[in-house]
């Protein structure tokens, strides 16, 4: 299996991704085989994304304090 990042490429009216020849012939590939391909984006990850956009009102205090409280509360000292 290959996996590799590569660069679509326009191809007349259709678009084509270009292997490297190192990659191929480390799985003894080469043209005309067929192969089944999933090609997915490759997306910059935000912060944002991963925890959602904060809307903070209290300070670090606070939240740390209710942190502590709700610990103490669910665990004991």
């Amino acid at each position: 299996m290959i996996e590799c990042e590569v660069e679509l490429k326009k191809w007349g009216n259709s678009v084509g991704l270009i292997v490297p020849k190192e990659a191929l012939e480390k799985e003894s590939m080469g043209p005309k085989q067929r192969v089944r391909a999933v090609i997915t984006p490759i997306k910059t990850l935000r912060v944002k994304d991963v925890f959602g956009k904060q809307n903070l009102k209290k300070t670090t205090a606070e939240i740390m304090a209710q942190i502590d409280e709700e610990f103490e509360k669910n665990f004991g000292k």
